[in-house]
C-alpha cells in the first residue's frame, strides 16, 4: 500500500501506528537491537506496557497438548499476565482462546498486515482479540502471508514477553525460533516435557537440554518469573516477593535499588541506565516495567524514564 492508502486504512479501521518513542511503545522492545521501527496496532494499546507471557507450540498438537496450553493460559491470565502468541493454528490459538475465556487479555502478533487474517479460519478469533485484546504487526496493511515473515515476527512475540512457554514442539519447529530469540533477549524460557517417543516432545526436550526451565503447570513458573502485578498482593505472595507489611509494596533487591539510584529524577534512556549500572539491556527494560507498575518510575515520551517524586 502507498502511504495515502495506509493513512486511509488506519482511519477506517481504528488501528494505530506506533513508533519507537511514542507513549505506548512497549518498553521491553526498546532495548532490542533488532526491534521493529514501528508497530501497527488494532485494539487496546495499553496492553503493550503490561506484564506479558508468551505461549507457543505446535500447529498440530495432541488433544492433551492443546488442553495443557489452555490450562497454562487460563492460570497465567488469572494471575494478571497478558498472554501473547502468534495467532497460528494449534497451541497459539488455544492460548488466545483460553485467556479470553478466563476473562483475561491477550496479544496476537501477526506475520501479515492487519487487514489480512491468517489463517483465514481464525477470523472470528482475530476480531475478538482486536475487540477485547490487541493485534499487532510490524508489516504494513496489504502485506500477505509469506514464509519469511513468521520467523521474523517470532522475535516480537518473545521481545514483548517476560518469558516464553513452549508446549509441544517438534524438532525444527518455529516455536524453537521464538524460544531462541527469547534466550538471546534475556527472557525466561519454559518447556513442558514429554515422552522421548513423541515427535512433538522433541523440541521441548531439546530446549530442556539447552537449559530451559522444566514446567508442568503455571505454579511451577511463578517462582521463576519474579515479577509483581500491580495492586495484587496475593500474586506477590505466590511469586515469593518480599512484601512490606505496612505499605503492601514489594521491597526492592539490590539491582532494583541500584537502578533507581542511577535513574534519579531527570529523564534517562535505557542505554543511559545500562551504562550507569552495568546491567543487561533486557534486564533494565523489564525492571523499569516493574518499577513503573509499582509507581516508582514514570515513562515519558521519547522512551525516557524518571523516578517519581
Amino acid at each position: 500500500m502507498q502511504d495515502s492508502a495506509i493513512t486511509s486504512w488506519l482511519a477506517a479501521s481504528g488501528a494505530r501506528l506506533l513508533r519507537r518513542g511514542d507513549t505506548h511503545w512497549p518498553a521491553q522492545l526498546a532495548a532490542l537491537a533488532d526491534a521493529p521501527p514501528l508497530l501497527y496496532a488494532l485494539g487496546n494499546v495499553e496492553l503493550l506496557r503490561k506484564p506479558q507471557l508468551a505461549i507457543v507450540g505446535s500447529r498440530h498438537p495432541t488433544a492433551a497438548g492443546r488442553s495443557l496450553a489452555m490450562q497454562f493460559s487460563r492460570d497465567l491470565a488469572a494471575a494478571g499476565f497478558v498472554i501473547t502468541s502468534g495467532l497460528a493454528r494449534g497451541i497459539d490459538a488455544a492460548a488466545h482462546e483460553a485467556a479470553l475465556a478466563a476473562g483475561g487479555t491477550t496479544i496476537a502478533v501477526c506475520g501479515t498486515g492487519l487487514d489480512i487474517c491468517y489463517p483465514a479460519q481464525h477470523r472470528m478469533l482475530f476480531d475478538r482479540i482486536a475487540r477485547d485484546g490487541l493485534v499487532v504487526s510490524e508489516f504494513p496493511p496489504g502485506t500477505p502471508p509469506r514464509a519469511p515473515h513468521f520467523p521474523q515476527r517470532n522475535r516480537i512475540i518473545s521481545g514483548l514477553a517476560r518469558g516464553v512457554v513452549v508446549v509441544e514442539a517438534a524438532a525444527g519447529s518455529g516455536s524453537l525460533i521464538t524460544a531462541r530469540h527469547a534466550l538471546a533477549q534475556g527472557r525466561e524460557v519454559f518447556a513442558v516435557p514429554g515422552s522421548p517417543l513423541n515427535p512433538l516432545a522433541a523440541g521441548c526436550l531439546e530446549l530442556l537440554r539447552e537449559g530451559a526451565t522444566l514446567v508442568r503447570n503455571a505454579a511451577d513458573m511463578l517462582p521463576e518469573i519474579a515479577i509483581q502485578i500491580e495492586a495484587n498482593v496475593q500474586v506477590d505472595q505466590q511469586l515469593g516477593l518480599p512484601i512490606d507489611g505496612a505499605s503492601g509494596v514489594s521491597r526492592l533487591d539490590k539491582d532494583y535499588e541500584m537502578l533507581l539510584d542511577a535513574l534519579g529524577f531527570e529523564p534517562s534512556t535505557v542505554d543511559d541506565l545500562v551504562e550507569r549500572t552495568g546491567l543487561m539491556p533486557g534486564s533494565v527494560a523489564s525492571m523499569l516495567l516493574i518499577l513503573e507498575l509499582e509507581g516508582r518510575v514514570e515513562a515519558r515520551p521519547g522512551a525516557l524514564y524518571n523516578r517519581t517524586a
